[in-house]
């Protein structure tokens, strides 16, 4: 068995893609537009995973799927989901390119570790310290959390 990707569903397409690819850095790698369906499919890379996406044989992966339908619909905030995870390589740095950037951190890198971030369609975004945790800094030891995440 191997991992392939995680769908998601997304309300605007062109939001998630600034938050997917622009706030958080991962490449279009694909897309497919079923006009007899109404829908568009786009599969994202992390940057650091494209080598495993090179090498993969028949289905690629690891990759995130966004799922537009063009028609609306409503989802809700069901929170059956989880989350996504990502290691980045500085938790401070990340979070703070994410905020100037407009993103709310939910859970603040407060032990130089782990942050929750979320989508404009309300899916937590986990951010996680490669290697060890970061010493304790400011702003973050002192933030508090924001909603829920």
């Amino acid at each position: 068995m191997r991992y392939l990707h995680t769908m998601l569903r997304v309300r605007n397409l062109d939001a998630a893609l600034k938050f997917y690819q622009d706030a958080l850095g991962l490449k279009e790698v694909r897309r497919v537009d079923n006009d007899k369906a109404k829908f568009t499919l786009v599969f994202l890379c992390a940057a650091e995973d494209e080598g495993l996406l090179k090498q993969s044989k028949g289905r690629g992966a690891p990759l995130v799927e966004l799922t537009y339908n063009w028609d609306e619909e409503k989802y809700g905030e069901d929170r059956y989901f989880g989350h996504l995870a990502y290691e980045v390589d500085d938790i401070y740095a990340t979070c703070d390119r994410l905020m100037k950037l407009g993103i709310t951190i939910n859970r603040p890198p407060r032990d130089g570790q782990m942050a929750f971030v979320r989508s404009p369609d309300l899916h937590s975004i986990e951010l996680l310290q490669k290697g060890d945790a970061k010493p304790p800094a400011e702003p973050w030891t002192s933030m508090p959390n924001t909603g829920h995440w």
